[in-house]
């Protein structure tokens, strides 16, 4: 059984706070602190289905808002801002889940606002960073000036990756991850877009998509216990 809980984050006296949600499972070993993307909140259905199926596997997760989206604005947060929810919430979750090993990261935005917040100083206790479709570049702009940040994040990091993502040309993403050396692994998911949808021509459910995610995950979070 997985105990869920609501909370409160403080992320400044300006700020204010975000709320989020514990789901801890019993004899939980891992935990997942996992950021929303940029255009839906903690409780999308995607987020919902993927701390589900990790509290499954023994994994907990602590989901949570930003500012922006607590507020329901439509533009995310300045960087400062989010990569200060990430630290508040990376914070929160070893205070309620102490003696729990730490990862951080997130769907698109929150992903990279983790990496983003880890570059700039050590995330206390987090042990790896965990991309759900790491946003490279927007649509049909290819580039990669948003990993250059990565070189500095000195912890293990794994990008779950659709092959036919359109915010990560792989032509761009591979290089990246190979000049991250042995910190970074790439797991492709073969024929998912940017929400790992997969065309019907695929033969594969979104479930036996999702499944393919959290054993990868489960398998690279038990290489950091």
């Amino acid at each position: 059984m997985a105990a869920s809980a609501e909370l409160r984050i403080a992320i400044g006296e300006r700020t204010g706070d975000v709320s989020a949600l514990l789901l801890r499972p019993d004899g939980a070993r891992l935990l997942y602190v996992l950021a929303h993307g940029a255009g839906a909140g903690m409780r999308h259905p995607f987020l919902e289905t993927v701390a589900a199926r990790l509290g499954e596997g023994g994994i907990a997760t602590l989901r949570y808002q930003f500012p922006y989206m607590e507020r329901r604005a439509g533009r995310p947060d300045p960087p400062a801002v989010a990569a200060a929810t990430v630290r508040a919430a990376a914070a929160e979750a070893a205070r309620v889940a102490p003696g729990l090993t730490l990862v951080a990261g997130g769907k698109s935005f929150g992903g990279r606002m983790t990496s983003t917040a880890q570059a700039e100083a050590p995330l206390p206790g987090v042990r790896g960073l965990v991309f759900l479709g790491f946003p490279l570049h927007p649509p049909g702009r290819p580039d990669d000036k948003r990993a250059e940040h990565l070189e500095r994040v000195q912890i293990p990091m794994l990008f779950l990756q659709g092959t036919r993502d359109e915010f990560a040309d792989l032509k761009l993403l591979r290089p990246v991850v190979k000049r991250l050396g042995e910190r970074a692994t790439l797991h492709l998911v073969e024929g998912g877009d940017h929400s790992f949808k997969v065309l019907k021509s695929a033969r594969r459910t979104a479930e036996e998509v999702m499944t393919e995610l959290v054993a990868r995950i489960d398998r690279w979070g038990t290489g950091l216990l």
